[in-house]
């Protein structure tokens, strides 16, 4: 069996399974990363060469330089994909296909799964539900729409993959306030509608076009309430028999459909508005989600969606056939908070639902499994009020955070 060659790009330290899962199909791996993560635990074992690049800043990578050292590492290898591991990734992995002409998604498509106002341009045009927005371009497009669109708004960037830099504004003086002080960098944001309401996440899996994976899931804690507030990120599935389940899963089916994704993950984001019960469409990436949402789903589907990417990239390579195991059906949930303590102490977390505790530095991350959904919504809700009694801490982080 012929080995292809991947290239696998990430400025965070994640993609471990996809990594292994490529190696034992019998592929070579190449890894680009940023030069402070040289000590992570990467999977050595299934990583043939690593090449490092500075940061400018956090994520951020002198793009012309990985232009650069990409052609000189084509010059003595056939490379066959270039896969970004994280959202930060998906513009550079776009821009090396683009140059070298190597296929997957090139920086057209890469835009409605990365940039926030092309996205919501793109729905918008394909008649998806989606908050009233406006680029901030124009004056007086921004006074337009401020006069037309009751606060609050939300000021949001076009290219972060978190909820960090997005700013709730009450008033047309907070607005002009907030654009002012973004000087030079005003065009890299958005501005729209603040919808109240209990937010989603979609996460999916495509093989030609055609969505092999549905699992979708319910905030109890939002990430921009969390990023902004303080608190204990929950996250917990949804039962496929579900009226959200089955809604959410046929709004997903349209975003990737007109968006043009033809095969990888994705993580899509909807809120279901307070005032009118319709679902809108909030953002989507092409990457598996962050913030060990992974974890959740596989507790819940026993469906690794690193190891299944990885698949579906080594069948698209080979031309062969690709088949997705049956998911199991239990109900899971996920808890993270940000502790004052290095290590958490999950001894007093333990219980028959717990299923996995996560080993991040200064954070405690549980994931919970039970056939019963009350009983999730239970552990989480317990959990958390344990954790914010007893544990949370409302210090930044001590080290780079998982986006």
């Amino acid at each position: 069996m012929e080995k292809k060659t991947i290239v696998c790009i990430s400025c965070y330290y994640k993609g471990y399974d996809f990594m292994d899962e490529m190696k034992e199909l019998g592929n070579t791996v190449i890894l680009i990363t940023s030069e402070n993560l040289k000590d992570k635990n990467w999977p050595w074992h299934a990583i043939d060469e690593v090449f490092y690049m500075p940061e400018l800043k956090p994520s951020v990578w002198n793009l012309e330089h990985l232009v650069q050292g990409f052609s000189h590492l084509m010059q003595t290898r056939k490379v066959d994909a270039v896969i970004a591991l994280d959202d930060y990734d998906v513009e550079k992995a776009a821009l090396i296909r683009e140059t070298f002409r190597i296929p997957g998604m090139g920086q057209t498509t890469h835009r409605y799964f990365r940039d926030k106002l092309a996205m919501r341009q793109k729905a918008k045009d394909s008649g998806i539900n989606v908050p009233e927005f406006t680029a901030v371009f124009n004056n007086d497009e921004v006074n337009r729409f401020a006069d037309e669109i009751p606060a609050p708004w939300v000021l949001k960037p076009r290219s972060e993959a978190s909820a960090s830099g997005i700013k709730k504004l009450s008033s047309k003086e907070d607005l002009w306030k907030s654009l002012n002080n973004l000087g030079d960098e005003r065009h890299l944001f958005l501005l729209e509608s603040f919808k109240p309401g209990d937010v989603y996440h979609v996460d999916s899996l495509t093989f030609n076009k055609e969505i092999i994976f549905t699992s979708a899931s319910k905030y109890l804690a939002p990430p921009m309430e969390v990023s902004h507030e303080g608190g204990v990120f929950r996250t917990r599935t949804l039962g496929k028999s579900s009226g959200e389940f089955k809604a959410l899963k046929e709004a997903n089916v349209k975003v990737l459909f007109n968006f043009g994704l033809m095969n990888g993950t994705t993580h899509t984001e909807f809120i279901r508005s307070k005032d009118d019960g319709k679902y809108y469409f909030l953002e989507t990436s092409s990457r598996v989600g962050g913030a060990h949402i992974p974890d959740l789903v596989e507790a819940s589907s026993h469906i690794n969606i690193w190891r299944e990417w990885a698949k579906i990239e080594d069948a698209l390579l080979r031309e062969k056939k690709y088949k997705i195991s049956k998911p199991a059906t239990y109900h899971s949930g996920l808890i993270i908070a940000l502790i004052k303590n290095k290590e958490a102490d999950y001894q007093q977390f333990e219980s028959e639902e717990a299923v996995k505790f996560l080993p991040i530095d200064y954070h405690v991350g549980i994931v919970y499994k039970s056939k019963d959904a009350k009983v999730i919504k239970e552990r989480l809700d317990t959990t958390a009020a344990k954790i914010q009694a007893e544990m949370l801490s409302i210090l930044p982080p001590k080290s780079k955070p998982t986006s």
